[in-house]
């Protein structure tokens, strides 16, 4: 692929970042909902209008663009492709929100300030995506095996979202924030939007660095969840880096937009668990059954379509605000022990590996090995999966003697 659509993106994103910072919030100013949402309109909208250069330019294969694991990739398809990929990164960007919203109030930052931490905050986010999504295709492309690895660390991280609470945040046990605190003091008081002073010829660091490193730490955790997330839908690495691109860029208008509102979207940490295990599956199976395009980004749109209008029409407040918003099992949840969490889990990933098995056996593709591994995996916790192993195994050892004496028998003949 060509350097130049490379170069010019980096142009016209260190432009849209430049005029953000230098023009429309030069001055630090407090957010209004009703400018957040703007300028939401405006990330979406810029997102859309993208979306049909990347249809021009892989319809004609402008500026070398178009070709994928070595066969040409049409136009709708790149665009159905970006599409679903900005899809899946905005909506995982989602909870992302939910703990900066808890570091905001945890150090106490200024809502007059909150746009500059933020936006420091994407600057770094674009570098950190564009190495780790360079470092995961490659991985893929040579060792094919990991998009099974890939697809299992997205289930299982789908499991954990139902079992942590997001209001057990400690920035004082982050390693980044404590290595931090060990090199430079911290002043007790905010300067303004400094994040170093000098005071008696001793550089300080102000409460206002320690939040942008608690941002930028979290969003490389969700990083490591959403891009594999977006690699399940396309392996080009042009589509992946800017629709992650669009989605962050997009993240700070979406979070001031959402302040006033997250207490509502109670259910929509369901959908983002519903639609990680949905891309975890899909990673799983990319090798024996491709799920077309298409029909992944209507599920995932019909997912997150269910959890907002789910939120909407409970209308009262969630209680226990940016937590998880699973309501009555929500304190039973949060005491669950090791045991139980990994139980969880072993059904979650054991289960899925018997549907998908189960799908291979009508599809070329390692159907009975799949199911067995499944229930190997069940079995470490259910009694009924070793029966069924057990049963699996013995069916299997009649069929390979019944085989043993057809051979014999032949050879004897």
């Amino acid at each position: 692929m060509s350097a130049l659509p490379w170069l010019l993106f980096a142009g016209v994103l260190t432009g849209l970042l430049l005029l953000d910072l230098g023009v429309f919030h030069r001055r630090p100013h407090v957010i209004s909902t009703k400018e957040a949402l703007g300028w939401t309109l405006f990330w979406v909208s810029l997102a859309l209008f993208f979306n049909a250069c990347v249809y021009l330019l892989y319809d004609h294969q402008w500026l070398g663009l178009g070709v994928e694991v070595g066969r040409p990739m049409a136009g709708r398809e790149a665009a159905l492709k970006f599409l679903a990929a900005y899809l899946v990164e905005k909506s995982l960007s989602l909870d992302n929100i939910f703990v900066i919203a808890l570091i905001f109030s945890y150090f106490g930052v200024p809502a007059i300030l909150q746009h500059r931490v933020l936006f420091w905050g994407v600057a770094g986010a674009l570098v950190m995506r564009g190495v780790m999504i360079a470092a995961g295709i490659a991985l893929i492309e040579r060792f094919q095996w990991l998009v099974y690895l890939f697809g299992a660390l997205l289930i299982v991280t789908a499991v954990k979202m139902l079992v942590v609470r997001h209001d057990n945040l400690e920035p004082g046990r982050n390693p980044v924030v404590r290595i931090l605190r060990r090199w430079l003091p911290v002043t007790d008081e905010y300067h303004d939007d400094r994040l170093l002073v000098q005071t008696a010829g001793r550089w300080h660091a102000t409460p206002l660095l320690l939040a942008l490193v608690m941002v930028e730490t979290a969003d490389l955790l969700f990083a490591v969840d959403s891009i594999p997330a977006v690699l399940a839908i396309t392996l080009d690495p042009f589509l992946v880096f800017t629709s992650n691109a669009f989605a962050i860029l997009g993240l700070r208008s979406l979070y001031f937009a959402l302040a006033a509102v997250m207490g509502r979207l109670r259910y929509l940490k369901i959908s983002l668990v519903f639609i990680l295990a949905f891309v975890g599956v899909k990673m799983i199976l990319s090798h024996h059954y491709p799920v077309p395009v298409p029909l992944s980004l209507a599920i995932i749109a019909g997912i997150l379509t269910v959890g907002v209008v789910a939120s909407w029409m409970a209308g009262a407040r969630d209680p226990a605000s940016l937590v998880s918003p699973l309501e009555a099992e929500l304190e039973e949840l949060a005491r669950l022990s090791y045991q139980k969490a990994r139980r969880l889990a072993i059904l979650m990933i054991g289960s899925t590996l018997l549907v998908g098995g189960a799908a291979l056996l009508l599809l070329p593709g390692p159907g009975l090995l799949v199911i067995a591994i499944g229930l190997a995996i069940l079995a470490t916790e259910f009694v009924w999966a070793r029966r069924w192993l057990k049963r699996l195994r013995d069916n299997l050892g009649e069929v390979s003697n019944e085989a043993r004496k057809f051979f014999r028998f032949s050879r004897r003949s």
